[in-house]
């Protein structure tokens, strides 16, 4: 069982910033993809953005390119996502994910993530 630690989160204005952090137990996969599902009230959940641990290729819905950023931090199995210029439209709950990669791709669907963390809201006010 892989155990995902999330970090940060909380209620900034629009424009504003914020960073979220994933600590995992373990890397479990050979192409071991770690990332970010949101999900509103009522909403499906979506993808958001993900990285392949270790190589290092990251993945961004198109709502969030050029706004947020995703890393990591081998040593610490860490996973970052920073977020720039947040809109109201950011606000969700914000869930770190673990899943086993496709062809040496991450692939930003709910239903392939193994393990979930708890999720950490992020409010944005206009």
């Amino acid at each position: 069982q892989v155990q995902l630690v999330e970090s940060g989160g909380g209620s900034v204005q629009a424009g504003g910033s914020l960073r979220l952090s994933c600590a995992a137990s373990e890397y479990r996969y050979s192409t071991n993809c770690m990332g970010w599902f949101r999900q509103d009230p009522g909403k499906e959940r979506e993808g958001v953005a993900a990285i392949i641990t270790g190589g290092g290729s990251t993945y961004y819905a198109d709502s969030v390119k050029g706004r947020f950023t995703i890393s990591q931090d081998n040593a610490k199995n860490t996973v970052y996502l920073q977020m720039n210029s947040l809109k109201p439209e950011d606000t969700a709950m914000y869930f770190c994910a673990v899943w086993p990669g496709w062809f040496s791709y991450c692939i930003l669907e709910s239903s392939r993530v193994a393990y979930w963390g708890q999720g950490t809201q992020v409010t944005v006010s206009s």
